[in-house]
């Protein structure tokens, strides 16, 4: 089927929208978009693959589905549009970026610019029911980020995947470890954080060693 996605991910992906279970995945979320408010917009579904091509991917972060709030996502994992406030998983982020490499505390909480320069902001379920977490989870969305994973382990080299909390944590079996970097932690919420098993994981300095050290550039957080 015709997915509407950068050109290097379809190029990647064909064979997964192909499959029986994309066809009854888009068949539902096509129904849930015309009967409820979803989120994100349409446009915005598969917006972490237009902003970080396959080719220029070089970080990945794995979040679980998208926030369920009105006009917070925008289909870029922790991230929310400009001028709308931080939920406190980014708020969390933001303040270990802050101590970790010593960049202030940003107003706008949108990280299209982190997706701009490579870094794969991946939701495992892309889209979501309003004020309903988790409802769009186990309809088929985590198969295909799944592949989208296990495809960037298989075809690319030294990407560097950032697997924060348990859910995350538990992609590393699709990863293959002789080629490719995992650096995890517990997950940035409150509930995690405020435990200690998030802030001073110095993911953020530490992503951007790796990254020097294989020749590329660093991300400016």
């Amino acid at each position: 089927m015709n997915v509407d996605i950068h050109p290097s991910w379809k190029e990647q992906l064909n064979s997964e929208f192909d499959q029986p279970y994309f066809q009854v995945l888009a068949d539902f979320v096509r129904k849930e978009y015309q009967n409820y408010t979803c989120f994100p917009k349409g446009k915005d579904i598969f917006a972490a693959f237009d902003h970080s091509p396959f080719w220029e991917t070089k970080v990945v972060v794995i979040g679980q589905d998208p926030y369920h709030g009105p006009e917070q996502a925008n289909g870029l994992c922790f991230s929310v549009k400009d001028g709308i406030p931080h939920p406190p998983s980014l708020v969390n982020i933001f303040k270990e970026i802050k101590v970790d490499v010593a960049k202030p505390y940003p107003k706008s909480g949108n990280l299209e610019s982190w997706a701009e320069q490579g870094v794969l902001l991946l939701n495992a379920t892309l889209t979501v029911r309003a004020h309903r977490a988790g409802s769009h989870q186990n309809k088929g969305w985590e198969t295909f980020t799944d592949a989208v994973i296990r495809k960037l382990s298989s075809s690319r080299e030294g990407v560097v995947f950032l697997l924060w909390g348990g859910f995350a944590k538990k992609k590393a079996a699709l990863i293959d470890k002789s080629k490719h970097h995992i650096l995890t932690s517990g997950h940035p919420s409150p509930l995690s954080a405020n435990k200690g098993y998030w802030f001073g994981n110095r993911h953020f300095s530490k992503t951007n060693a790796l990254l020097q050290q294989m020749g590329k550039e660093p991300i400016v957080w």
